[in-house]
């Protein structure tokens, strides 16, 4: 009974050596490599796609629909402004409106007594909830749950009244 278990054993991980292996003795010469463009070449040929569409426009074009205006770069220009006016108190390290990133220093909001900083991730150019990300740090570690909401609210909030005046115009 132990022999047999012993060979079993022996017998599994060879199969599973042998199988692992398999990768390792295969020719990888025959594979071409993947070039990808730089994110640079990239940027420029939307850019250019972007010029030559304009220059073949007509005065018919006023009536086609137009792309959504509420669009900075690849994020959503509503959520942004509003983050950046409701968290106005705190200092403004770094901002990236293409990757959507806005991080700051430390600060204390007004009336209250506690240090705070925050990272806001912008992911999508859709006003949506779904879009905005906020990290919110004290001075000892993570925020409550609940002060993070209230930002995250406060910023969707103010986003929508944005909006909501943009289209009034």
């Amino acid at each position: 009974m132990a022999q047999s278990r012993i060979l079993l054993g022996v017998a599994l991980v060879s199969a599973l050596g042998l199988q692992a292996g398999c990768g390792v003795l295969g020719n990888r010469k025959d594979r071409e490599p993947v070039n990808t463009p730089s994110a640079e070449e990239i940027s420029k040929e939307i850019q250019a796609s972007r010029y030559n569409s304009r220059s073949d426009s007509t005065i018919w074009d006023i009536f086609r629909s137009r792309e959504d205006q509420g669009q900075i770069g690849a994020v959503n220009k509503y959520i942004w402004n509003a983050a950046l006016e409701t968290l106005d108190f705190l200092p403004v390290q770094s901002v990236d409106p293409f990757t959507g990133v806005i991080t700051t220093g430390f600060g204390t909001p007004p009336g209250g007594g506690r240090a705070y900083r925050a990272t806001i991730l912008v992911t999508d150019p859709a006003l949506d909830a779904r879009s905005l990300n906020v990290s919110l740090q004290t001075r000892s570690g993570t925020a409550d749950a609940a002060t993070t909401r209230a930002i995250e609210d406060a910023i969707l909030t103010r986003a929508r009244q944005l909006r909501a005046r943009d289209s009034r115009i």
